[in-house]
């Protein structure tokens, strides 16, 4: 940190963390330069929320029957649970960091919707980064199986944006 360390510095790291937030970032990191042999370092981090799902419990009323049943559950549960998205072989993922778009315009027709037939090239969603809106195409023909974004979600490189068998 800065050897004149000062208030203007910390409105400097509530501005970067403000900034971190309203653009949904992850991660910011910055170097001030006051001089000569005089800086300041900031690295503001967001933490993701990790979300766990047990398994559910069951009736209170159920039999003491099956209570074993319940116990030997995990093993399926974790079986019944989808693949990831991203390893799916009609996964469509993004080739950028951005916002993605599911219609020209908002308010607009989507360009398509949940069975969908789409032919390869068709554009499937925009991503928008700098400022520059680019096609996404589908990379085979198919029905659309899964949406896996929002409209006006960011998405980073190689995050799964929708399923297409």
């Amino acid at each position: 940190m800065s050897k004149n360390s000062s208030e203007a510095d910390v409105a400097f790291i509530s501005a970067l963390a403000e900034l971190l937030n309203k653009n949904e970032l992850t991660e910011l990191s910055v170097k001030r330069e006051y001089g000569e042999d005089d800086s300041l370092d900031v690295r503001v981090v967001k933490q993701a929320n990790i979300v766990t799902v047990a398994a559910p419990a069951p009736p209170p009323d159920a039999p003491a029957a099956a209570a074993p049943a319940v116990s030997a559950a995990p093993s399926t549960a974790a079986a019944a649970l989808p693949e990831d998205p991203a390893q799916h072989p009609g996964a469509v993922t993004s080739p950028m960091v951005g916002t993605a778009y599911l219609a020209a315009e908002p308010g607009a027709t989507p360009f398509v919707t949940l069975g969908s037939a789409v032919t390869e090239g068709q554009t499937v969603l925009i991503i928008e980064a700098m400022k520059t809106m680019n096609h996404i195409p589908a990379p085979h023909s198919g029905t659309v199986k899964r949406i896996l974004v929002s409209d006006g979600t960011p998405v980073e490189y190689g995050a799964p944006l929708m399923i297409i068998e």
